[in-house]
């Protein structure tokens, strides 16, 4: 297993970031090229992929930013392939994530996660994440 940042362009992982995006929303999902190659350009968005061997298990963003309360990082699209899951690679790529936000001189590091994903919950909570009483809303502006 080796968890690695994906910072180049190609086809291959693109058809992985579908797959996975998919996964999450229950639904195809198409992912243009150029707005993937937007990602991976964009210094306050970080796209870890697991791997085993030669395959992609899942994936996870860590997204950053500024406000005058601190530097904060959000956890976010975190998904391994029905075929890992229940070996810890869920765990291991968010203790990388964990490291990796912790080495980089952030205040805060955030996540949500779905109430019904009970076992990614209790990963959460295990890891040292606190649940937090407060709303979160959403506003789409997608077609």
């Amino acid at each position: 297993m080796e968890i690695v940042e994906i910072k180049n362009y190609s086809p291959e992982n693109l058809k992985a970031v579908q797959k996975f995006a998919g996964i999450l929303l229950s639904e195809e999902y198409m992912l243009t090229e150029e707005f993937f190659k937007q990602i991976l350009d964009s210094d306050n968005s970080h796209l870890f992929f697991i791997l085993e061997g030669e395959n992609i298990a899942g994936m996870l963003t860590v997204g950053t930013y500024k406000s005058p309360i601190g530097a904060k990082a959000w956890i976010e699209d975190v998904v391994i392939d029905d075929m890992y899951r229940g070996k810890g690679y869920g765990k291991s790529i968010v203790e990388y994530a964990i490291d990796y936000v912790r080495n980089s001189g952030i205040d805060f590091l955030m996540l949500t996660s779905n109430p019904t994903r009970i076992a990614a919950n209790k990963l959460y909570q295990d890891l040292g994440f606190e649940r937090k009483e407060t709303n979160v809303y959403k506003m789409s502006f997608k077609k």
